[in-house]
């Protein structure tokens, strides 16, 4: 299925704006960061499982059992971002 990521704050400016990941069907908040870590090396430093960090499904804020749907839009930012 289809996903659209994006990143905010700190995120933003180590992994850009967002991008498009295939990500298996049943997926959850949780498999689809660990699939991002998995891209790169910058990924994993921005993305790493020590690092506390905040996520949302669709624009609402969720934890990473959530599951994912093919075409949402999730995002991913610091539990702090400025305005």
């Amino acid at each position: 299925m289809k996903v659209k990521v994006r990143y905010f704050a700190s995120l933003r400016e180590a992994l850009g704006p967002g991008e498009d990941v295939d990500a298996p069907a049943g997926a959850t908040m949780s498999l689809l960061r660990d699939l991002l870590i998995a891209r790169s090396d910058t990924h994993a430093a921005a993305l790493a499982r020590g690092r506390a960090l905040r996520c949302a499904l669709d624009q609402a804020l969720c934890d990473e059992s959530a599951l994912v749907r093919d075409g949402a839009e999730v995002a991913f930012f610091p539990p702090v971002t400025g305005g």
